[in-house]
């Protein structure tokens, strides 16, 4: 390729000259925003990227053979993990805030959060470089539970493949999902971050199933009946929902409602009819809304969610995470309240014969 012709020269003018200089030089990245006024979505690198295989030898091999494996293949990018979608969509929504208001630091900033060793941080970086994300936070623990630094980074929402560090979060008052990737490929939108919620156990407190837990589906229809009025106590990802909203804002206030890039919705099992109307009030009450609310009455979820194609659905029932993988959303498991309670409790009794 060569440089344009002297400045006059016929088909040479200036602005030519211009733009293939500017095509020389470097992308300057836009600047990180400080984490207080950030929304901070902390990201493990095995639910960022695709792992398996290092993962296995770390397992059958030990931690030496693990970094030495990373080292030997630093040059090699690591392939797509369940929540790369998710991110790549926060990205997208990052640059048209950043196009309506250049100065504000109301954005998303996301945090590779990793018990990895230092060392193997340089193929991270290198992926990270190779997918073009914007991913200026590291946090490498060499080995130790990144939990305690999720505080220090005002963490909104972590994100990781690993359960129990996830249950760490969210007995930390942190909210967390242990994250899947699909069982089938399932194309999503790249300029509108969709986000599906759960209601009882994930927006909501358990409150409402741990009346059907101890009583019946008869004894909670009636029980959301006398307390239709009475908003709901707030459940792990209440804040998320909130984070969410205040973006969507930014957008209305610009004329955009229609053309937002951010949607949500709920997506719950309850009937419409029967306790539909507190799940609404409790959302009117806490002065938040979600786009769509879809009340399935027991039915299964995986269908609307393919119809929905969110970029990640948030649900504190294993089977619901699960139907999701099978139809291709990629979904991710809260483990909060009731059920995972009497989930813990029956891990830890033993057999008795």
């Amino acid at each position: 390729m060569e440089p344009p012709g002297p400045a006059g020269a016929p088909g040479r003018p200036w602005d030519e000259a211009k733009a293939f200089y500017d095509n020389l030089a470097p992308k300057k990245k836009p600047k990180s925003p400080k984490p207080e006024n950030a929304i901070t979505i902390a990201v493990s690198s095995r639910a960022l990227f695709r792992m398996e295989e290092e993962q296995k030898i770390y397992t059958e091999q030990g931690v030496e053979a693990y970094v030495k494996y990373q080292l030997d293949h630093e040059n090699e990018p690591f392939l797509p993990g369940a929540a790369f979608p998710f991110v790549k969509a926060l990205e997208a929504v990052n640059a048209q805030l950043r196009e309506l208001y250049p100065d504000s630091e109301e954005l998303f900033d996301i945090v590779l959060m990793t018990n990895n060793h230092a060392q193997v941080g340089v193929r991270l970086i290198n992926s990270i470089n190779h997918y073009d994300l914007f991913i200026e936070r590291f946090c490498m623990t060499g080995g130790n539970s990144p939990i305690c630094y999720l505080k220090a980074y005002h963490t909104n929402l972590y994100l990781s493949s690993d359960a129990e560090k996830v249950s760490g979060a969210i007995e930390e008052g942190i909210a967390a999902a242990t994250i899947f990737s699909p069982s089938r490929d399932l194309e999503v939108s790249e300029k509108q971050l969709r986000v599906a919620f759960d209601g009882d156990a994930v927006l909501f407190s358990d409150e409402s199933e741990q009346i059907v837990k101890a009583h019946g589906l008869d004894m909670f229809f009636e029980h959301e009946k006398a307390h239709e009025n009475k908003p709901l106590a707030q459940g792990p990802l209440k804040g998320f929902l909130e984070a969410l909203g205040k973006l969507q804002k930014k957008f209305y206030s610009k004329g955009l409602r229609l053309e937002c890039p951010i949607r949500t919705y709920l997506v719950t099992a309850r009937s419409a009819a029967s306790s539909g109307a507190r799940a609404l009030k409790t959302l009117r009450s806490w002065g938040l809304e979600t786009d769509e609310a879809l009340f399935l009455a027991g039915a299964p979820k995986g269908p609307l969610l393919r119809k929905i194609r969110p970029h990640i659905f948030f649900d504190d029932q294993m089977f619901h995470v699960e139907g999701a993988q099978e139809m291709g959303a990629v979904a991710a498991h809260v483990p909060y309240g009731v059920a995972q309670k009497q989930k813990r409790e029956k891990q830890q009794t033993p057999n008795s014969k």
